[in-house]
């Protein structure tokens, strides 16, 4: 009886951590919930999450994936450290009196982690270049970055910067977005979780809140493929070994 007392509390106590979780991150799975309150310290394994998201009615509606044209064509092997591979794009929007809202993400492909989320009316090669400098600063150089086939990703002042700092520019073929599948899916994140959930009422109010989010994303989202940590905790821990 003891030992049944004990753990109805603690699945209370499980269960109102969960809507916590699931109150602020609604897009949010029993796993990804999991892997966050494992960071925070909880003891739990997945079959007991589960049964206590379904218990307190927190499942989301199955998800249903698009059919994707396979045309057999195969990409080099993932990228295994950071750095080795960033990948962008562009995402748009609008803001406003519908005002159009370009946002050009940036993701390192070994660690899931978003180096920036530029935003602006109209991004010009110009832009991106400006843009590229501030990260080689402050996260250093990439060996390659993964691009689809824009015309601002295929400027030639562009590739003459990347060319001038060692960057091989490994771009996918046209109509295969596919073939940039780690930038895709965070894109995807990007707009469920940020875009389709806001209304932007200006252009700085949409650089705010898009920044926000991109902290939230490599602060407090765990994911599958790093064991359920953080893509801030897999970026700079390879920093921090290499450094060691």
């Amino acid at each position: 009886m003891e030992y049944r007392s004990v753990r109805a509390r603690q699945d209370r106590w499980l269960s109102a951590a969960l809507r916590i979780v699931a109150r602020e991150d609604p897009s949010w799975g029993y796993r990804l919930a999991g892997g966050y309150l494992r960071l925070r310290g909880w003891q739990l394994n997945d079959k007991r999450v589960f049964r206590l998201w379904r218990l307190n009615g927190l499942s989301l509606p199955p998800y249903r994936p698009r059919r994707k044209i396979r045309s057999g064509d195969k990409l080099e092997g993932p990228a295994r450290h950071r750095n080795d591979v960033w990948a962008w794009d562009f995402v748009h929007d609008r803001y406003g009196d519908a005002e159009p809202l370009r946002c050009l993400t940036v993701k390192d492909e070994a660690t899931g982690y978003c180096l920036a989320i530029k935003t602006g009316r109209h991004l010009q090669h110009q832009h991106v270049k400006a843009a590229l400098r501030e990260m080689i600063t402050r996260f250093g150089m990439p060996k390659a970055i993964r691009s689809d086939n824009g015309s601002e990703l295929l400027a030639g002042s562009l590739q003459e910067q990347m060319k001038s700092y060692g960057i091989q520019l490994a771009n996918i073929e046209p109509g295969k977005p596919w073939q940039n599948g780690s930038n895709e899916s965070f894109n995807g994140t990007f707009r469920k979780e940020c875009l389709n959930a806001e209304i932007f009422a200006s252009l700085t109010e949409a650089r705010v809140i898009i920044e926000k989010w991109r902290h939230r994303y490599n602060e407090r989202r765990s994911h599958s493929s790093q064991n359920y940590i953080t893509p801030e905790m897999a970026y700079f821990r390879v920093r921090e070994k290499r450094k060691a």
